[in-house]
């Protein structure tokens, strides 16, 4: 079990899986008062007895909230599994993802269908009880936590403003720190992405200025004004990269597309560039969503450009 410890309210559980590369990848964040706590995103059916095993460590007795970023099985997979330990908790989930967390048989047969033998390691998804949805305003301790709407990585995708600090989930993309005190970072822009959708979610995230920014994977950065100029600068940048380079192969060959991008990207984004610093497990876990990223851009300005 390994948490950061980011304050004494606020603290990142790692949700480590047993597939090489995925770990400092799932987590959960806890922000707690006393032995009382909300959480952003639960992770995934298979890691829950972790996440409780965390939260007996830092000896929380009741979970008031759990924020949901989005549905994807990853982040809210395990919620179900995991009220059974806090079956109190109240779920705050976007409108568009309520029916498949109530109801999780066609979003657990998508998983399967797209994620293949990954989902089958993260763990089936059990349904979420109505009672726990919870519909009023949002309240810990005396102060608002804030939801707003960020589609982009997902149409049912939010993030929540509490206390300074800012849950992003994926709507600036995937952060991960590195041993050289700096970050690398990329996009999350699967099927079907929209360039214009994101990148309003990430403008609109530009007003909340130098807040802590709180990323799904994984970890924090404390200068959220160049977080979110970053975050926004990057997607410009790979979504013209594949534009030029689907032009210059006449929209055909998927593939060739995204290889040659990737190729491009790695000389031109500095930040995506510090791939080479990533431990070589954490590099095989990236080259599949780096070409999953990579398609849904090129899907993207396929149908844009050459919809014919």
């Amino acid at each position: 079990m390994k948490i950061l410890e980011l304050s004494d309210e606020l603290y990142l559980v790692d949700l480590p899986h047993p597939k090489p590369g995925f770990r400092k990848f799932i987590s959960s964040w806890v922000y707690k008062s006393g032995n009382r706590a909300f959480l952003v995103d639960v992770g995934t059916s298979s890691t829950v007895k972790k996440l409780n095993e965390a939260l007996e460590y830092l000896k929380v007795k009741k979970v008031e909230f759990v924020l949901i970023t989005h549905i994807h099985i990853d982040h809210a997979g395990g919620l179900g599994d995991f009220l059974s330990y806090y079956p109190d908790a109240r779920v705050v989930v976007h409108e568009k993802g309520l029916k498949h967390i109530l109801d999780p048989e066609k979003l657990w047969e998508g998983s399967k269908k797209v994620l293949g033998d990954l989902a089958i390691m993260y763990g089936e998804i059990r349904p979420v009880p109505r009672d726990n949805i919870e519909k009023g305003e949002l309240g810990f301790e005396g102060s608002e936590i804030q939801v707003i709407e960020t589609p982009g990585h997902a149409p049912h995708h939010q993030s929540y403003v509490y206390d300074g600090y800012l849950f992003a989930g994926e709507a600036l993309g995937v952060h991960q720190y590195l041993r050289i005190r700096d970050y690398y970072m990329r996009p999350t822009t699967p099927p079907k992405f929209i360039y214009e959708v994101a990148r309003g979610s990430i403008e609109k995230l530009s007003e909340f200025g130098d807040y802590t920014i709180c990323f799904a994977h994984f970890g924090y950065e404390e200068n959220g004004t160049k977080i979110v100029e970053n975050s926004k600068n990057q997607l410009d940048l790979w979504v013209e990269t594949v534009q030029d380079v689907a032009c210059e192969k006449g929209y055909q060959d998927e593939k060739s597309i995204i290889e040659r991008s990737r190729e491009e990207l790695m000389h031109s984004d500095p930040i995506f560039a510090k791939y080479i610093y990533l431990d070589d497990d954490i590099k095989l876990r990236e080259d599949y969503f780096i070409d999953n990223t990579l398609k849904g851009i090129t899907e993207y300005v396929k149908e844009r450009f050459c919809p014919d």
